[in-house]
């Protein structure tokens, strides 16, 4: 969008001075190529730093003002590439984590297996993971209308499984996993905080959240 802004703006520029402050190719008949659709093809070239086409500035303010253009077409270049670079990196992190949630329901983990010191370890990590995906969303926001579908990668799916973890370790003896719980429900309350917050507006509760966010994600 904004390049086809930048593209059609600088176009503009270029068409009423088209075809004197340019210089054609032999091939080209400047009269017949000096309409509005020429004045764009010139800038879509510039701005995608693809170099001079058979239609150039000749004028010397043309000829500055071409490089400035280039310019900007390469900064959103830049620009997208970061934010594709960012944003692939945070929709892994959440569908890991959609499948490690799924992983530990279906291994049938007991509460007294949960209640020891491997247990707290496991609700710990997962509690790290989810802090990582809630900065993933504050960072990019954009990534919440990537849709993973209703399958083991879908967080929306099975991300009320990680809060059922924390609900049955909440009275656990072992000390390890009773404060590894407790992370764990505040981060997912913190996970919940954003979603609500950035994307939902529910004003809810958390579990009324994580429901919303299923039924927005079609899980």
């Amino acid at each position: 969008m904004w390049t086809c802004g930048v593209a059609l703006g600088w176009a503009v520029v270029y068409w009423p001075h088209m075809p004197e402050g340019f210089a054609f190719s032999n091939a080209l008949e400047p009269t017949q190529h000096s309409r509005p659709v020429d004045a764009l093809y010139v800038s879509l070239v510039i701005v995608g730093t693809l170099g001079l086409g058979d239609i150039a500035p000749a004028e010397a303010w043309l000829r500055v003002v071409a490089p400035l253009e280039a310019l900007v077409g390469f900064a959103l270049l830049t620009a997208t590439v970061s934010w594709v670079l960012g944003i692939f990196p945070a929709l892994a992190r959440r569908r890991t984590l959609a499948l490690r949630i799924c992983r530990l329901c279906r291994a049938g983990i007991t509460d007294e297996q949960l209640d020891s010191e491997a247990g707290a370890a496991v609700l710990d990590a997962l509690a790290a993971e989810i802090a990582r995906v809630r900065v993933d969303f504050a960072q990019y926001p954009e990534s919440y209308y990537f849709h993973d579908g209703t399958g083991d990668t879908s967080l929306a799916l099975t991300i009320r499984h990680a809060a059922e973890l924390a609900e049955r370790t909440r009275r656990a003896q072992h000390p390890g996993a009773r404060i590894a719980s407790l992370v764990l429900a505040a981060a997912i309350d913190d996970f919940a905080t954003v979603l609500d917050e950035r994307f939902l507006h529910t004003r809810k509760p958390r579990t009324e959240i994580l429901d919303a966010y299923a039924r927005d994600h079609g899980a």
